[in-house]
């Protein structure tokens, strides 16, 4: 086991060097670069720039260097914990990201929370009562949740928010702690909005699950090993969860490593209609604007989730499931 951990963490390197190189490829392709970007909006509102303040800025940003030389120092600045400077905030982006990481993270944390203590009980009940009244309503929920946009349920969560328990609309805090250090009114704060984001943000990742567990499950539940568990007189409640409900879990255990990076990139137009200060937003804004160090440090914190979670699933898996491997081949 510890063989293998130590090879995954050696294979975790490689993959994300290749990532970066990739991410920075990526926001280097559109022409032009963040300078080119702000001469074409103040030419748009009629304003210029001296050509030479122009030139010693690309020489400060290090703007006229070859590609392979900005990716270099990018690169070797991130090895440091310098993930470089943001042109637009005029900070480091370590200074920019601030509570906004931290805030992500919570809000990630307890919407992925909230879909799994959801969607199980709701997965197992309807697969356990097939084609019950129950099952047919929950069912219903679930196509409503996977059709309904989640920018439209969060206007509409938005205005029941405020009506009736009073709860300011937008943000995840309250104004007057916007900017403030960390305290217990804070976070009662935080926790105070967090719901309906959660709730919005959630909501079609719930119902996707519960489809999918009712579908595992029940193709479990009509398996002979599971006729033969009842036959031998197991307790019902036992055959479910030491034999079927295991192997269901399969599908939802690998699906870690997906989880992490889409529950923070498809919250991006929920925080733009709710005004979260989460990542998404800055970095809708620094894509645009071509604020490539700030934009490539976001994308390497997803890619940074996906291949911890990936690493994490596989671990689990391992776990829970005997008839996996750690290695390609099993000796007989």
């Amino acid at each position: 086991m510890l063989g293998y951990v130590i090879r995954r963490i050696l294979i975790m390197i490689p993959t994300l060097l290749a990532i970066s190189v990739i991410t920075f490829v990526i926001i280097q392709l559109p022409p032009g670069d963040y300078l080119t970007t702000l001469v074409n909006e103040m030419q748009s509102r009629g304003e210029s720039m001296d050509q030479g303040r122009l030139a010693m800025l690309r020489e400060t940003y290090g703007l006229d260097r070859p590609m392979y030389e900005q990716y270099a120092l990018w690169l070797a600045g991130m090895l440091r914990g310098d993930f470089g400077y943001s042109f637009e905030y005029n900070l480091p982006v370590a200074d920019v990201v601030g509570d906004r990481l931290s805030l992500t993270a919570i809000v990630s944390f307890a919407t992925i929370l909230f879909i799994w203590v959801v969607s199980f009980p709701i997965g197992i009940y309807s697969a356990t009562r097939q084609y019950s009244l129950g099952d047919y309503a929950l069912t219903f929920l679930g196509f409503l949740g996977l059709a309904t946009p989640s920018f439209l349920l969060a206007l509409v969560m938005l205005y029941f928010a405020n009506v009736w328990f009073g709860t300011s609309i937008g943000g995840l805090m309250d104004p007057r702690y916007i900017g403030q250090p960390w305290s217990w009114g804070k976070a009662m704060s935080v926790f105070e909005h967090m719901w309906i984001p959660v709730i919005v943000i959630g909501t079609a990742g719930t119902a996707a699950m519960i489809r999918r567990l009712r579908a595992n499950l029940l193709d479990e539940l009509h398996k002979p090993y599971v006729v033969t568990a009842r036959a031998k007189g197991l307790p019902p409640g036992r055959a479910l969860v030491k034999y079927p409900l295991r192997v269901a879990l399969n599908p939802f255990v690998s699906d870690i490593g997906n989880l992490l990076p889409q529950v923070v990139s498809g919250a991006a137009i929920v925080s733009v209609v709710m005004s979260l200060p989460t990542t998404g937003p800055m970095l809708l804004q620094a894509l645009r604007s071509q604020d490539m160090y700030l934009a490539g440090s976001f994308l390497m914190f997803l890619a940074v989730l996906t291949v911890i979670g990936v690493f994490l699933s596989d671990l689990a898996l391992a776990a829970l499931d005997p008839r996996i491997r750690l290695s390609g081949g099993a000796s007989r």
